[in-house]
């Protein structure tokens, strides 16, 4: 279902979501899809679009994919077919896709849902209508497939990224320093040019309610933490 919410938030429903990642020759992986499917048993996946630019990707409480699209033109192609869409990114020298593909009561109403969102998503950057070159030829796995594959099949992640789902559990005690997490390559991309963060920061510093703010954010993280 696509619609906005109170919270100023565009919801689609998502069939399922998949991500690859390009092997890696130097260390030695492999590369394959790996694909989630909404269930009643694993959650709906959902495509959030918020008001403040960031696009999300969840299923139940877990956060499957997160970035800001606000500067996204500098390191995101997007391209439509039919009721999916291809996301390709490349940050810091490392390239990776995600697919998804919209729900609905039927085949054209699940491509009206993905037009939808593609025009939303052409408020930050342009959308293709064309298929992008396919990557090489890769075994389709499901997230329970790939759990069975031995570890010289699985990917390995770079010490400081991550491709797996992350919950806002896990992502309130990374923040407050009570779990070192290893976060997706999106975390690593700041919106700020350099030179904003420090004149962002002297700001924040010379406002009086500044420390009572960040107090403020600490409870609520704090209060994440049982969910």
């Amino acid at each position: 279902m696509s619609g906005e919410s109170a919270t100023a938030k565009c919801v689609w429903r998502l069939k399922r979501y998949g991500r690859f990642q390009p092997k890696a020759k130097d260390r030695g992986e492999n590369c394959s899809w790996k694909v989630f499917e909404s269930s009643k048993t694993t959650g709906m996946l959902e495509l959030i679009i918020l008001e403040s630019g960031h696009l999300l990707v969840s299923q139940a409480q877990e956060l499957l994919e997160g970035f800001s699209l606000l500067s996204a033109q500098s390191f995101l192609k997007i391209h439509q077919k039919s009721d999916s869409l291809l996301f390709h990114m490349t940050l810091k020298g490392e390239s990776r896709m995600m697919r998804v593909q919209f729900d609905g009561s039927s085949r054209s109403e699940a491509v009206e849902f993905c037009s939808k969102a593609a025009e939303r998503l052409q408020e930050y950057l342009p959308v293709g209508t064309q298929e992008p070159p396919a990557p090489p030829p890769a075994t389709h796995t499901t997230e329970t497939e790939q759990q069975k594959q031995t570890p010289a099949e699985t990917p390995q992640a770079t010490p400081d990224v991550t491709q797996e789902s992350l919950s806002i559990k896990h992502l309130a005690q990374h923040f407050l320093g009570e779990h070192r997490l290893s976060l997706p390559l999106a975390y690593h991309h700041s919106t700020l040019p350099p030179g904003d963060v420090e004149d962002l920061l002297r700001l924040c510093l010379l406002d009086c309610g500044f420390p009572a703010f960040v107090e403020e954010v600490e409870n609520k993280l704090k209060g994440l933490l049982p969910e």
